[in-house]
């Protein structure tokens, strides 16, 4: 079994440094997919209030007969229940069947509303009271990142942003070291878009690997947390062997020169759900 390494958060938690994501996976799939995932020997699960496949998750982790103690799960507040974190993170608890996430996150900063800030406080109590290990957000900008260290309490742990070699999102990952934040990547194989660059298939033909496996160890080498997703097994076992070989900083180089701002995703100034 691979060894995972593991990134130590602002609090002393450890996150694996690649994860399962389970974005847009129907929750009647999602079972069979985060089993395939566990199987292959991931150990950080990353779901979503607003994904709808929690259920899923939940059931894969206790058919598992992995002991708690050896897995990651994270889950996040939507948009709309910013102003109810409590009972939302207790409806996510219920529908995973757990006592207990490790990283609750704040999904998007939705800065129309301003609500985020209350958010924030909510969570730390949250945390307090035992019903997540770690605490952080989601697509959050230095501004907004900014704004929640000033209160004075929790430094976030982990702020996940789109980040992958078109958009190294260089401004929030710059953000996110100056406070001691953890860079985690969604969308991290950019939706496939990058996988036909000369400079990943020339890199992958070198270590004999594929396009995926050379962006994922790109990130890896960044010092990302990491979180592919698939529902395919043969690419669910792919995204996880990234480990049995090294970019050459020349090779390391090249990919980060794909950065064009290229953003699958909304822009979190502007999306408020």
């Amino acid at each position: 079994m691979t060894t995972i390494p593991t990134v130590k958060l602002n609090n002393g938690v450890e996150i694996p440094q690649l994860g399962y994501g389970v974005f847009q996976i129907p929750d009647a799939d999602t079972q069979a997919a985060v089993t395939t995932a566990l199987e292959t020997g991931y150990r950080s699960i990353d779901t979503a209030a607003v994904y709808g496949n929690e259920t899923g998750v939940g059931r894969a982790v206790a058919a598992s007969g992995l002991r708690r103690d050896d897995l990651f799960i994270t889950t996040k507040l939507w948009i709309s229940d910013l102003g109810r974190a409590r009972d939302a993170l207790r409806a996510s608890l219920d529908r995973l069947a757990l006592d207990q996430v490790d990283l609750y996150l704040i999904h998007w900063p939705a800065p129309a509303t301003d609500a985020y800030l209350d958010a924030w406080q909510t969570l730390e109590e949250l945390q307090s009271e035992g019903l997540t290990r770690a605490i952080g957000v989601s697509n959050f900008l230095p501004e907004h990142l900014d704004r929640v260290v000033a209160l004075g309490g929790t430094v976030p742990a982990v702020n996940q942003i789109e980040l992958h070699p078109a958009l190294l999102n260089r401004a929030s990952a710059e953000a996110n070291a100056r406070h001691g934040i953890a860079t985690e990547a969604w969308s991290p194989l950019a939706q496939g878009a990058v996988l036909d660059e000369p400079a990943v298939t020339t890199a992958a033909e070198a270590h004999g690997v594929t396009p995926a496996q050379v962006v994922l160890r790109w990130h890896l080498q960044h010092g990302n947390v990491v979180i592919p997703k698939s529902v395919t097994p043969s690419r669910i076992a792919a995204n996880f062997d990234v480990f049995g070989f090294t970019l050459t900083d020349a090779e390391v180089a090249a990919i980060d020169a794909l950065d064009r701002d290229g953003r699958t995703g909304p822009h979190p100034a502007r999306f408020n759900g």
